[in-house]
């Protein structure tokens, strides 16, 4: 016989019985009819091929067989470890637990929150926790999620994959930079200039030359001019010092940099740089990714209340 071929319940009312050897006891211990667990105690002698009790020679209680007696304690030790099973509540402790949490983070992201996110995690014992960032690869994303690479993904909300739960972290606009002193002048830009000027276009994807700004250009059928292309965002304030290059990057990541750089509202609408975070949904509950989640929710609050 095989476990699906006995219902749970069955189960139950046999390590009842076996305790109690008495129908009329067990039906009242289970809050059952003495005719219903009767019924049950008839299913079960079918189901394991023998009597399992018997009635006793005195009195009116019943005398389990050599099978009834040799399924008594291992049924109730499987039972009451089944119960444990269904009460389990996971929990975690970040002061004393073990355990590698693994997140994918974009350079946008990393420049936005990585400094306060890591001061934040450094007050754990690196003895009990460990984090471990790595650069999204876009096309693999969803499949390390699968897999259990990932725990956490911090990444442009247009770059998560369907099927995975998210929260918004912020919402900032674009601006143009340009370098102190360019040629241009510090005149505000149309639609002309801003297409005919030398752009850097950050992307650590090698197949993909294009950025936001030239899907949305190509929509209103116009383009720019992309004279470089830079796998890491910290590059590119000093790329654009030493050149007479320009960089469309969020206004939050070229605030560092205002000394150094001047920048300019876009000559049309674009659509604000959205940064989610995101988990599979398996771990929606998981306590250790549940604390992670809110940690950093908790350091971006943070960063927009003091200033990013």
């Amino acid at each position: 016989m095989e476990l699906s071929d006995i219902d749970l319940n069955l189960l139950l009312s046999l390590d009842v019985l076996l305790q109690e050897c008495n129908v009329t006891h067990a039906a009242l211990r289970m809050n059952i009819s003495q005719p219903a667990l009767s019924a049950q105690l008839a299913r079960l002698r079918v189901a394991f091929d023998d009597t399992l009790l018997l009635p006793a020679e005195k009195g009116r209680g019943m005398t389990p067989t050599a099978m009834g007696l040799s399924l008594k304690e291992p049924l109730a030790l499987a039972l009451s470890t089944l119960r444990q099973v269904v009460r389990f509540q996971p929990s975690f402790d970040p002061a004393t637990d073990e355990r590698s949490f693994h997140i994918a983070a974009s350079d946008n992201a990393m420049v936005a929150l990585g400094l306060p996110l890591l001061e934040r995690l450094n007050g754990f014992s690196p003895n009990s926790l460990r984090f471990i960032f790595s650069r999204p690869q876009t096309e693999q994303v969803a499949a390390q999620f699968e897999r259990g690479e990932i725990d956490l993904l911090i990444d442009d909300a247009r770059l998560v994959p369907e099927g995975l739960k998210s929260r918004p972290l912020t919402r900032d606009r674009f601006l143009m930079a340009q370098r102190k002193g360019h040629p241009r002048g510090n005149g505000a830009l149309d639609l002309d200039g801003y297409c005919a000027l030398q752009h850097v276009l950050v992307s650590n994807e090698s197949n993909n030359l294009l950025g936001y700004m030239d899907e949305h250009l190509s929509a209103m059928q116009r383009s720019r001019q992309l004279a470089v292309t830079l796998p890491q965002l910290t590059l590119v304030p000093r790329v654009l010092r030493n050149s007479d290059l320009v960089c469309t990057l969020p206004a939050s990541l070229l605030a560092p940099f205002a000394d150094d750089l001047d920048v300019f509202e876009l000559p049309f609408a674009a659509p604000d740089f959205a940064l989610n975070l995101a988990w599979h949904p398996r771990n929606h509950f998981d306590p250790g990714v549940t604390w992670l989640r809110e940690l950093i929710w908790q350091t971006t609050n943070d960063q927009l209340l003091f200033g990013m």
